[in-house]
């Protein structure tokens, strides 16, 4: 027989007393996360106490609080990077699917942050119990104060290193075969990850009208995967530039085992650092704009207008936001803005370098460059597949995963691509594959008059299937 919403159950029945730290929890539940009758999920308490959700449609995970003192420090100074924290350092947990549990963040903000909302919370939260042992309270909570201080992107400088230097050997555990780290293009949804990535891979040589013989730049290539596919599929001369040591190795490998030395090369170099004397026929950039801060946008379109030939095409491929362009103008939403530090652990874990900008500021720093947009595509829901796809395959591996990087790396992965599943499927973040020509003095953008060619049968992609 189920229990009633709110209805409070120990796992552990031959306690004879209750913690009095869970009372005083529990009151404050109902301002974090809204009343049981309307909650789709469970609360669990550190001492197995657990608080049923109500609602008549169950969401498929629950929340689990393990520490006395855990509620207190996501409060004490409430913003989204707060309770992302209290995840990634094990002082709460989800339980179930963490993508479907990514709106718990939203929920609470919408409820706290309001000033009416910071006024009730105070006194609350400063009478939540602290930790058992003073030496976890103080270290966890200067590291709270510490990561939502001004200073907090210097001072997270060892943290955010995971994205760059968890290894080639972690992301080959949930990555395709051809290391694609952007998103996938699916033909069908059941397609494999596998199969999506090919098509990717196969529908920008298709947009480029790449052709034998072109010269064909593709600016941070990752681990080589497309310059090595354009070369196999297509007959192109392909150069690839990164930043990364670790990836032009792993490239480097892989072209020499698949024989293509002799027409195919991936470097340690940055676009600026190369040659207009030379230009390409082609150019992309795929998962590149993001990590540039949007100043320094026209001046990157303006690198790669001045290396690419006249007739040629660019295409970027690039996450954009969908909320940039709505005003905040009340003084409530200002600060609620303010205080919620809305997107903090995407800027200061995942991507510390830039914020996402609107589509439209890309598209206007191409064109203020030279270039002629003429096309632009929206993969938004591709993304959330590759994700999914993804977060599957990491946590089928979570063992060797954990091993090589650590069960806190571990979650900081596991969050941050919940946390972007959410994000791509609700639809505040969306991917854009843009392509711009540099047209010729006489106007020629070296184009045909139809998108025909983007949906004939391809060699590449039949081969997949």
């Amino acid at each position: 027989m189920a229990q009633p919403a709110g209805m409070l159950s120990r796992n552990d029945e031959s306690t004879p007393t209750r913690d009095p730290g869970v009372a005083r929890t529990i009151e404050l539940l109902d301002l974090v996360f809204g009343p049981p009758a309307e909650r789709a999920f469970d609360v669990q308490l550190w001492d197995g106490t657990t608080q049923r959700g109500g609602a008549a449609k169950r969401a498929d995970y629950a929340v689990v609080i393990h520490r006395r003192g855990a509620l207190r420090r996501m409060l004490i100074r409430p913003s989204e990077l707060s309770i992302v924290e209290a995840f990634i350092s094990g002082d709460a947990d989800v339980t179930g699917n963490l993508e479907t549990a990514m709106s718990i963040g939203d929920q609470i903000g919408d409820r706290i942050q309001s000033l009416r909302g910071a006024v009730a919370l105070l006194p609350k939260v400063l009478a939540l119990p602290k930790d058992d042992d003073p030496d976890v309270e103080s270290s966890r909570y200067r590291r709270a104060l510490r990561l939502v201080s001004s200073g907090a992107r210097r001072a997270t400088a060892g943290e955010i290193e995971f994205h760059y230097g968890v290894g080639n050997e972690f992301y080959s555990l949930w990555l395709d075969p051809h290391m694609q780290y952007t998103c996938a293009y699916f033909r069908s949804a059941s397609d494999d990850l596998a199969t999506a990535q090919t098509a990717k891979l196969d529908h920008i040589c298709r947009k480029l009208r790449l052709q034998p013989g072109e010269r064909f730049l593709d600016v941070g290539c990752g681990w080589g995967g497309l310059v090595q596919f354009a070369v196999e599929q297509y007959g192109v001369q392909a150069l690839g530039i990164t930043l990364s040591e670790a990836q032009a190795k792993w490239a480097r490998d892989s072209i020499e085992t698949r024989g293509l030395s002799d027409r195919c090369r991936v470097e340690v170099r940055d676009v600026r650092d190369l040659s207009a004397s030379e230009p390409f026929d082609k150019i992309s950039s795929v998962g590149v704009t993001e990590h540039i801060p949007e100043h320094d946008h026209p001046a990157y379109f303006a690198r790669v207008y001045s290396v690419l030939r006249p007739g040629g095409l660019f295409l970027n491929h690039c996450e954009v936001s969908n909320n940039t362009a709505r005003a905040r103008h009340t003084l409530g939403e200002r600060f609620g803005n303010w205080v919620w530090k809305r997107d903090q652990f995407i800027d200061r874990y995942v991507f510390p370098d830039a914020k996402l900008v609107a589509l439209g500021s890309v598209i206007s720093s191409g064109e203020r460059a030279g270039f002629e947009t003429r096309d632009v595509e929206s993969l938004r829901e591709h993304y959330t597949l590759t994700l999914r796809a993804w977060l599957a395959g990491l946590l089928r591996r979570r063992v060797e995963a954990t091993a090589l990087v650590g069960e806190r790396t571990f979650r900081v992965w596991h969050l941050y691509m919940s946390a972007a599943a959410h994000g791509f499927d609700s639809g505040a973040i969306n991917l854009v594959q843009t392509l711009f020509s540099k047209a010729t003095r006489d106007g020629r953008s070296g184009l045909p008059m139809t998108r025909e060619h983007l949906y004939t049968p391809s060699r590449a992609t039949s081969a997949s299937t």
